[in-house]
This record gives C-alpha cells, sequence and structure tokens, in this order.
C-alpha cells in the first residue's frame, strides 16, 4: 500500500528540493507536504 501512495506522491505532489526551497523558510502547509512524503517514502522501504 505504502510503495502505492509513494509513487502517487512522486507525481502529484511538488517537490520542494528541487526547486530549492529551503526547510527554515518554507511555509506551514509546505512542511506538512514534507513531512507527509517522508512518512510515506520511509514507510515504502520497510
Amino acid at each position: 500500500m505504502y510503495k502505492t501512495l509513494a509513487k502517487v506522491n512522486k507525481f502529484l505532489l511538488p517537490s520542494f528540493t528541487k526547486q530549492g526551497l529551503d526547510i527554515a523558510k518554507a511555509k506551514k502547509w509546505q512542511k506538512m507536504i514534507i513531512a507527509y512524503r517522508y512518512y510515506i517514502t520511509i514507510k515504502s522501504l520497510d
């Protein structure tokens, strides 16, 4: 299930690292997206 979510996230959600976003200056909603993508990625690797 998590592997599928990770693939969907890759196409639907923006990649802030490619945009050069500084995490310290990120808005709250951007941090939430980063945390969500991180959680899904870690779970898909297990």
